[in-house]
Parts: C-alpha cells; structure tokens; sequence
C-alpha cells in the first residue's frame, strides 16, 4: 500500500484486509453532533472502496458505505450528524475511523469490532458508473447486537437515515430494524434500499422493502433499484403504491435524468430534471442525493415525528426546491473520484442557501 493523491491509499490489485472477531465501542474524536442539537443519526456500514485510480492495476482506497458517505454528506452540508457504525480491524479499519474523524464525525457511536473491515471493489464503464465486487463474509460490519445500539438514539435525535446492505445481511439486518421500531415514536425514518443484487436473494430483499415501507417517512430510491425489484413494472406505478403504503414523502432518482417524487398528501408524481455536468464516476451520487435531501429537511425543520404531519403536507413548490438541491449535490458528487460529496460553501457557490 503506498500514498496517492490527496492522501488516499493506493492498493495493489493483491492487496487484502486481516481478519479478526467481536466489538468494544470507540470513543474519541471531535465532531459536530453535540447533545442538544437536532442530530440526523446513519446506521449502517463504513467500508473500504477500492476506486480504479486510472493507472493499471492500481485502486485508490476510500472509506465509504452508503450509509458512511449519507452522514460523511450531511456533515460537509452542516447538519449535526452521528454516525452509528461497527468498524473492523486493522489499517483499513484504521483508516475508516480516521476518514470519519477527518470529516468532522465523532466516534461515541462507532463500534470497534475485531472482525476484518469490508471491501468493495469498483470496476468504471465508459460513463463512469460503477460496477460492484464485493468481499464480506464474517466482516464488522454486520454483527450488529442490541447493545450495540443501546445508547444510539440518546440526546435529541430528531431523524434516523439507514438502508443498504446492512438492513439486508443478517445477523445485524434484524437488529437495526428492531432500532428503526425504537427511533420511531420520535424521529423521523428515512431509508434508502440501495440494492446490491449479487448480495442479496431478491425475494428476500423485496420482503425487506415491504416491512419497511410502513415504518419509513422519507423513502429514496433508485430506477435501478425499482427494475430489479420490479421487472418490467412502470416506475411512477411503483412510485404511487409506496406512497400509499405509509411513508410521507418517496423520491426515485433517475441518474442523469433527474428524480420522480410523489408525498402521502399529493401522489400524483412531480419530475425534476437532471443537471448537465461533465461526469468523473457515479459513485456515492445517489448517497449523496440523500443528504442533500435530508439537509434541506432539516434546514426546513420538517424532522422529527412532531413535523410528521408537516412533512406529509409538504407542497408543490417547497418539495421541487428540495429535489433540486438534493440533485445538485448529487451532480457535484458526480464532478469528482470515488465518493466525494460537496460541503456547505459548495453548495452554497451554486446558488442555493
């Protein structure tokens, strides 16, 4: 492992990760969450992805994770954030808590496991979207137990964001389901399913979605998502049985074309479009769509379960503002290597506040 660019690790295509076995939390670090604030709590894995660097048989790399990159996103976007992660073991665990910490993400929360750290291998077509290798078996990130998470929603958690992988792989799928019951009576739910096919059993995965569905407000989602799930099946038809299914607002972005998005109040679906941009890679767009989202709730005060109401009510108008700003985040993400999303000031040089 030498040093690339902007201080990412680049990997050779035989590198790997140690191995290890259970969890102790770590508690250190300096972050934005503080008690008192209105925290957007994420849970789910923090993982390594190996980006293709550009040079033959070389991989940049770059902690990530869905769930990683939606609270590495709402940080850089100036929304207190706490991270609930099981992390692993050796210098690419390491570098995970240190990537987190770099973004301002304490670590009270993160769970120091002594199983090996996760890895996701990323392969670039023509356009820069990403194809997918993945190795975790018996990795952290899914070991997940109810005490894990005994404190995760101490202090004034106004939203809990999760989805991908770690509401699919058991054993530690169940336990944050058991979590998301828990956050709901005061927090809003948002998840993102952000299907992984060559991990997960397709019918296993839709069963997911569907005891989901009723504990969620704030439901994303890919097409990509929706055709594997749903072959063949119109996006806007699943798009208003969501919506109907008890989440306040349901958002289906579409790449480069923009997003779809229908609220519990008004189902019939609005479109926004996408933003012309030169594209690096896709990675991260769609976890960075959902902080932008998210930031624009909560900077509109629509989270919390108090806001339930007022965020099923949310108008025409107000829901286009924020499908344009969780796009442009999205496309800014889309502008750089790997998992990048943009901060506060960045967003904020394109015009919107």
């Amino acid at each position: 492992m030498s040093a690339g660019e902007d201080g990412e690790a680049v990997v050779d295509e035989g590198g790997g990760a140690m191995a290890g076995q259970h969890g102790t939390p770590v508690v250190s670090g300096h972050g934005t969450a503080v008690e008192g604030e209105r925290i957007i709590a994420v849970a789910g894995e923090a993982l390594v992805d190996l980006v293709p660097t550009g040079a033959p048989g070389q991989f940049a790399a770059m902690p990530g994770g869905s769930p990683t990159n939606v609270a590495v996103g709402l940080g850089r976007l100036e929304v207190p954030v706490r991270m609930l992660a099981r992390t692993g073991t050796g210098t690419l665990g390491d570098r995970v808590r240190k990537f987190l910490l770099d973004n301002a993400i304490r670590l009270d929360h993160v769970v120091r496991g002594s199983e090996p750290t996760s890895l996701a291998i990323l392969d670039l077509d023509a356009n820069g979207v990403a194809r997918y290798d993945f190795r975790i078996d018996g990795t952290a990130d899914w070991q997940w137990t109810d005490t894990d998470l005994a404190h995760a929603l101490d202090g004034d958690v106004v939203a809990l964001h999760t989805g991908s992988l770690a509401m699919t792989q058991q054993p530690g799928a169940d336990t944050l389901q058991r979590l998301v019951r828990r956050a709901r009576p005061a927090s809003t739910i948002s998840y993102d399913p952000n299907m992984r096919p060559q991990l997960m059993i397709h019918d296993q995965a839709l069963a997911r979605v569907r005891e989901m569905l009723p504990l969620t407000d704030v439901l994303k989602v890919s097409s990509d998502d929706l055709a594997w799930l749903y072959p063949g099946r119109p996006v806007e038809e699943v798009l208003t049985d969501w919506v109907a299914c008890g989440p306040a607002i349901v958002v289906v972005t579409l790449g480069p074309d923009g997003a779809l998005a229908a609220t519990a109040e008004d189902p019939t679906p609005i479109r926004r479009p996408g933003r012309r941009i030169e594209v690096v890679d896709t990675v991260g767009a769609g976890d960075a769509f959902a902080s932008g989202l998210l930031a624009g709730l909560h900077r509109r005060d629509l989270l919390g379960a108090d806001r339930r109401t007022a965020l099923r009510a949310l108008g025409k108008s107000d829901l286009e503002e924020l499908l344009d700003e969780a796009i442009l985040v999205a496309a800014l993400d889309c502008e750089r290597i790997g998992a990048d999303p943009p901060t506060a000031e960045q967003v904020r040089a394109q015009g919107i506040s």
